[in-house]
């Protein structure tokens, strides 16, 4: 099936069960992170700089996530990205080195909102599915094509301006504009800036989700764009070919930390070798992790920002190992400045294996050793990170994530927004309502 076809004939009617079962997993997960980045200072800064910068007219447009002020479709989806990437606990794919829903969520709620639509819960799984289908490919694409290795936005824009073709039911030939205006708009920055250097830039998807709304309305009233290289190039026709048929959307990992990905094999390792060997946070003196080059990078041991916590190796690990759990607690806050998790952090070793940097980046894979007070050392395996294809996050654990951190959230707001998601029995979910009001 082609791309545009894909975008406006996909029907929920088509989807197999364990996609529309992942669906509403990327849903509860994403919506579960957004609520959480409620607390960042980065969300808060981006809200009220789209309040002010990107206003709509009175009773138009559409509502910031938990928000609740009005703004411009474009700045909603902004905000909304900028309000999920700024806690770093959402879904991606190992081929694409980043992530697609952070994007695909708040476009979706900035069209559904602005343009007034009634969608019923059917409808807004099959978006998810046709965003998560097209960005990861777009990014495989990427990958494939250019020399750096981009942040997420500039390839999670283009399923962006695909739901936007969708929704408001652009012509194939707009929709062929779009999805070009996307891609040329779409932030090409360089990713690993980030990594050297954490700030709020962060993964880029923020302005992805911008790009790709924007992209949307322009095509919608005859702007035009370059054809789009990642959708369109004949030597990457391949990685399209099999748009419908493979869904890679059941090839998304889930998150149970919110630190970055390659962090997570290492914390793992070292969360099965203290619970198999009864080892207590006082007990370990010495950690030495031989793991990828790109996770030996995330190398800031005393963070000062959530921003550098997130992007960090020894520190998060150094908090599970000293306080059993690595939540928003550990990487906000006071949180940054306990000493027993600062002292070990410093002391963590990092080392690049060559064995385990050739598998990078379909696989992602740490060795982690653990010297006690006694001299005794302990050594995992080769270990991945939770929450993979391979060993996914179950239902009950993906639950468990979304009442964490949606916890500012009343028990009975979390309650509708769980039967929202999972009942298709009625006529509209009232999802939209659930998540854009304060």
């Amino acid at each position: 099936m082609s791309l545009i076809d894909f975008t406006h004939k996909l029907t929920f009617e088509t989807l197999p069960e364990d996609v529309i079962r992942q669906a509403r997993r990327c849903l509860i997960d994403l919506v579960g992170v957004a609520a959480s980045g409620l607390r960042t200072q980065m969300s808060g800064i981006v809200m009220n700089h789209v309040a002010r910068h990107f206003c709509a007219p009175a009773n138009e447009g559409a509502r910031m996530m938990f928000d609740g002020r009005r703004v411009s479709a474009v700045g909603a989806a902004y905000a909304g990205a900028t309000m999920i990437d700024s806690f770093d606990a959402h879904d991606g794919h190992v081929l694409t080195k980043g992530h697609a829903g952070v994007a695909i969520l708040p476009a979706l709620l900035a069209y559904w909102d602005a343009e007034n639509l009634k969608l019923d819960i059917e409808e807004v799984l099959t978006c998810i599915v046709l965003g998560y289908e097209i960005a990861t490919r777009a990014g495989i694409a990427l990958h494939a094509s250019a020399c750096d290795y981009h942040t997420s936005g500039a390839w999670n824009a283009l399923a962006c301006a695909a739901l936007g073709a969708r929704l408001l039911k652009l012509s194939p030939a707009q929709t062929r504009e779009a999805i070009g205006i996307a891609e040329y708009h779409g932030p090409r920055s360089q990713m690993m800036r980030c990594i050297e250097w954490p700030t709020m830039v962060k993964d880029g998807s923020a302005w992805g989700a911008l790009s790709g709304v924007s992209a949307a309305y322009l095509a919608m009233d005859g702007f035009t764009g370059a054809p789009a290289i990642t959708a369109e190039g004949p030597e990457l026709a391949e990685i399209w070919a099999d748009l419908g048929t493979r869904w890679y959307i059941l090839e998304q990992y889930f998150k149970p930390y919110p630190v970055c990905r390659w962090a997570q094999p290492a914390i793992r390792a070292t969360r099965l070798l203290m619970d198999e060997n009864g080892l207590s946070g006082d007990d370990v003196v010495d950690v030495e992790v031989k793991t990828f080059a790109q996770a030996v990078a995330l190398h800031s041991a005393a963070p000062a920002t959530t921003e550098e916590a997130q992007y960090s190796l020894p520190f998060p690990l150094a908090a599970m190992i000293r306080k059993g759990k690595i939540g928003a607690d550990e990487i906000t806050g006071p949180g940054l400045s306990d000493p027993a998790v600062l002292e070990l952090s410093r002391r963590i070793r990092l080392v690049a294996d060559p064995a385990i940097c050739a598998r990078f980046p379909a696989e992602r894979f740490a060795i982690v050793s653990l010297t006690t007070r006694d001299g005794s050392t302990f050594t995992s395996g080769m270990t991945e990170a939770h929450g993979g294809p391979a060993n996914p996050l179950s239902d009950a654990e993906i639950d468990t994530k979304f009442d964490e951190l949606a916890g500012m959230l009343r028990a009975s707001r979390r309650h509708s927004v769980r039967q929202a998601i999972h009942d298709v029995s009625t006529g509209s979910s009232g999802l939209a309502d659930l998540i854009l009001t304060a």
